[in-house]
C-alpha cells in the first residue's frame, strides 16, 4: 500500500449527474476519505463538490477514473477562490470578513492586504464582501 495523501478537488456536476451516488462509491468502492467542505449538489440542477480526498495514490486515481465515468468536471488545482493582488485597492474591507485570516493586514504601516492561500477554508465571504470584485469564486 501507498503512502497517505491528501487532494483537494473539485466537481463539477451536470444536473443529469447530481443524484448518482458518487462520493458513497468513492468510500466504499476505492477506500477514501472524503471531506467536503462546500456543496450545491440538488436534483434538476448543476452542482459542485469542494472537497479533500485521502488515501492512497493509487486509489486516488482509481477513484478519479470511476468519477470521470460520469459527465463531471473534475478541477484539480486546489483553487475555488483567487484573489487579483494587481486590482486590489487595499481597501482593507475583506480581511474583517475572513474568519481565517487568510486575509488580513500584512503591515500596519502601508495597511497593505496579503493572502495566505492555506488558511482559506472557501467560505466566499470575501467574494460577497469586495466592494472591488478582487476575491473571484471558481464557481
Amino acid at each position: 500500500m501507498g503512502q497517505t495523501v491528501t487532494k483537494k478537488l473539485m466537481l463539477f456536476l451536470p444536473r443529469c449527474e447530481c443524484e448518482k451516488p458518487i462520493i458513497y462509491h468513492l468510500v466504499k468502492d476505492h477506500n477514501l476519505i472524503v471531506n467536503v467542505y462546500r456543496a450545491k449538489v440538488t436534483p434538476e440542477e448543476e452542482g459542485y463538490l469542494v472537497l479533500d480526498v485521502t488515501g492512497a495514490e493509487d486509489d486516488i486515481q482509481s477513484g478519479m477514473d470511476f468519477v470521470k465515468t460520469f459527465n463531471v468536471t473534475i478541477n484539480c488545482t486546489g483553487k475555488g477562490v483567487t484573489w487579483d493582488t494587481e486590482e486590489c485597492t487595499h481597501c482593507g474591507y475583506c480581511t474583517t470578513y475572513c474568519p481565517t485570516g487568510a486575509l488580513h493586514i500584512a503591515d500596519e504601516t502601508t495597511r497593505e492586504v496579503a493572502y495566505d492561500e492555506k488558511k482559506c477554508i472557501e467560505c466566499l465571504a470575501c467574494v460577497r464582501a469586495c466592494p472591488f470584485g478582487v476575491c473571484v469564486s471558481a464557481f
